[in-house]
């Protein structure tokens, strides 16, 4: 019964560790190489002319995006379990925070959308000149990417109760849970940058990130320490 009870705890552990490293390559397709493949800073008709060459790939990263948030709210959910025995309250809002921010990033990939139809010649488009066209496509993608840093203002906050939890555990390293807060406020940093100095340049959570990975691979190969996590466990009961 031991034995199972471990293995139980450790497979979830794993499983929410290998749940946020799928997060990394579609994460990295989405957000990185799909933007500096199709997009040309400064130079809307050859983007333009990109996305047209690229439909496929282009349709891809939206798919990928909201392939993204379904992986998200089962990694939260997942997390949940692992960091529940902590403190449940802040658990749930850390739950809370990332249903928060996947509606917001799902209804998102809708400026996404709106440029495929710009482009694909609805016949409401008649209407409008090919400048006004490529005019509202600059749009909806100046849009779509105020939008991405809408929702990263949740992908930070959802940070917060986790490093706080993974810190005071007993059952994960406590630095994992320092860089996880400090993650959070790269996160928010670059929000709020990007609302208020939109041309400042740097991108703080490039160099905040390394909590995420950490407690990614921390969980898929260390798991947790079984027998901190339960003694955790029979406190919160």
């Amino acid at each position: 019964m031991v034995t199972q009870e471990k293995t139980t705890i450790l497979k979830t552990a794993r499983t929410t560790g290998f749940l946020y490293m799928l997060m990394i390559p579609l994460g990295i397709f989405g957000m990185l190489y799909v933007p500096k493949t199709l997009f040309v800073p400064g130079d809307m008709a050859a983007t333009v002319n990109n996305i047209l060459a690229n439909q496929t790939l282009f349709r891809t990263s939206i798919v990928i995006a909201l392939l993204t948030q379904i992986v998200q709210i089962f990694v939260v959910l997942y997390m949940y379990k692992v960091l529940k025995p902590v403190n449940k309250n802040h658990a749930v809002l850390m739950v809370v925070f990332i249903l928060v921010a996947v509606p917001i990033a799902m209804l998102n990939e809708l400026n996404q959308f709106a440029v495929l139809l710009l482009l694909n010649g609805a016949d409401f488009l008649t209407f409008f000149t090919s400048e006004q066209i490529r005019t509202l496509i600059a749009l909806f993608l100046d849009l779509h990417q105020a939008g991405i840093f809408i929702a990263q203002i949740f992908w930070g906050l959802w940070l917060f109760p986790m490093g706080y939890l993974v810190f005071k555990s007993g059952f994960l390293p406590k630095i994992i849970g320092a860089l996880l807060i400090v993650a959070c406020f790269g996160y928010l940093v670059d929000s709020f940058i990007f609302f208020f100095v939109p041309d400042f340049g740097i991108t703080f959570s490039e160099f905040t990130f390394l909590g995420e990975m950490l407690i990614t691979f921390w969980l898929l190969i260390k798991g947790v320490n079984v027998e901190a996590w339960k003694k955790r466990a029979l406190e919160s009961a």
